[in-house]
């Protein structure tokens, strides 16, 4: 099938060189700038957007590209170089900006790139939003700045500090301070070694970094799940430290290994972080329908609400905001504080992580046994809209028996344990996504649908 470029609620994500280029990037930020103009109309002063990039060797030609456009469009630049996701929708609030662009393709492979949009109060545009932009694009109905309206660009270089100081005001420092734990941290060779290790240093821990270098040359497949992990893992075991991180290259995604070099996986950062918030305040916690129902038991325990969303971190932080949730993010390793701000963050997840095994004493691995565990199961295929449609219709006619919910693609609740298939909003795959009490049932899930794949392609 061929490959498109997907524009989507996520923003655009394609391959560079292939569906993605200076040309496409530039026009996009017109769009953007356009849009924030229209939506701005009674701002007399200049609009200001910040634009951050990980540390993919394209990001610098397409933030340029993006640059370029959004000036062209009257709005004013700040550049905030190399930084992580969070970072940008951190500075998006800090810096009063009417909008923030991010270039990232998140845990996709190299060959990647993205063009990632936040409004001004720090998330990703609505659908209807996200609609209009992309409308903007496609028809070419651009609101460009006469020569002397053409706005310039600024640096700023503060933007780690900021963040950091941020996150620290939600934990206790000095209490992480005194313990010394003793980390092992894999970014990937994206971008969030840098302020990561910084951070640590502040929390007083021994850190060992690899694959710490923002070159934006992957040392594993960036996704940060068990089977890219092993290394980190084995590092784990033989330094005898006391827990392992692993981000993804935009570091918005934490994925946890206890102190025997075990992987813990992603989903069990945001039930540590919602377990140790809980045990601090009642209130309730969003997440999203592909998301582990340990945060339901963990919710249980403490007689507080979940509220499921469609997945993406933006369906996340609204259903956060409307229902005023003290903590929430996906089952993807993404934690959501809005008291950083309403993007995942893998800083708010270090830091409520070793928040609760400073405040509890107990190691990773204890915190992590007292939770009530599931087997989980993520596949994914290539799958354009045609053959997405054909899986999901088959499938309904085979699950006949079980509870439909079609919030976010199609999810299947049985007895024994629930199905999700959806497709991805930022590359051509769908994704099955299956939970059960046991490894043989969630295995059963995903061998049927593969078995209907098959048929229908």
């Amino acid at each position: 099938m061929a490959q498109e470029l997907i524009i989507s609620i996520s923003g655009v994500r394609g391959i560079i060189g292939r569906n993605l280029n200076a040309s496409i990037a530039a026009e996009y930020g017109c769009a953007f700038g356009t849009f924030l103009k229209r939506n701005f109309a009674d701002r007399k002063e200049t609009l200001t957007v910040c634009v951050g990039r990980d540390s993919r060797s394209s990001g610098p030609m397409l933030a340029s590209a993006v640059t370029a456009g959004l000036c062209s469009a009257g709005i004013k630049v700040v550049d905030l170089g190399l930084v992580t996701t969070p970072t940008t929708g951190v500075m998006v609030k800090h810096l009063d900006c009417c909008g923030g662009v991010m270039i990232t393709a998140s845990h996709n492979p190299i060959e990647y790139n993205g063009i990632k949009l936040l409004l001004d109060n720090g998330m990703a545009p609505p659908a209807d939003k996200a609609a209009q932009i992309k409308q903007i694009y496609l028809n070419k109905d651009f609101a460009l700045a006469a020569s002397k309206d053409c706005a310039d660009v600024t640096l700023n270089m503060q933007s780690y500090q900021i963040h950091i100081n941020k996150v620290l005001q939600i934990v206790d420092k000095y209490l992480i301070t005194s313990k010394g734990f003793k980390v092992v941290l894999d970014s990937v060779n994206g971008a969030g070694a840098p302020i990561t290790k910084k951070f640590l240093a502040e929390l007083g821990c021994q850190t060992i970094a690899i694959n710490d270098e923002p070159s934006g040359i992957f040392e594993h497949t960036p996704e940060p799940t068990a089977e890219n992990l092993t290394a980190l893992c084995e590092i784990v075991k033989a330094k005898n430290v006391d827990i392992g991180f692993a981000q993804d290259p935009d570091a918005d995604r934490l994925a946890i290994v206890d102190e025997k070099g075990r992987y813990i996986g992603e989903e069990y950062t945001l039930a540590l972080a919602t377990k140790y918030i809980l045990s601090k305040k009642n209130g309730s916690v969003a997440t999203n329908l592909a998301t582990s129902r340990m945060i339901d038991d963990i919710a249980g325990q403490f007689g507080s609400k979940v509220i499921r969303t469609a997945v993406g971190e933006a369906n996340v932080a609204d259903a956060m905001i409307k229902n005023n949730c003290i903590i929430g993010g996906e089952g993807n390793g993404g934690v959501i504080d809005m008291r950083v701000g309403p993007v995942r963050d893998s800083l708010v997840a270090i830091a409520l992580t070793l928040q609760l095994m400073a405040e509890t004493g107990k190691k990773i691995s204890q915190l992590v046994d007292e939770i009530p565990s599931y087997a989980m199961k993520k596949e994914k295929f290539k799958a354009d809209g045609d053959l997405a449609k054909r899986v999901i219709d088959a499938a309904k006619q085979k699950f006949v028996e079980a509870k439909i919910d079609m919030t976010d693609g199609i999810r299947f609740d049985f007895d024994d344990g629930w199905l999700l298939l959806r497709t991805s909003n930022t590359e051509p795959i769908m994704r099955i996504m299956t939970e059960a009490l046991d490894e043989t049932t969630a295995e059963k899930y995903v061998g049927e649908v593969e078995k209907i794949r098959c048929e229908v392609t």
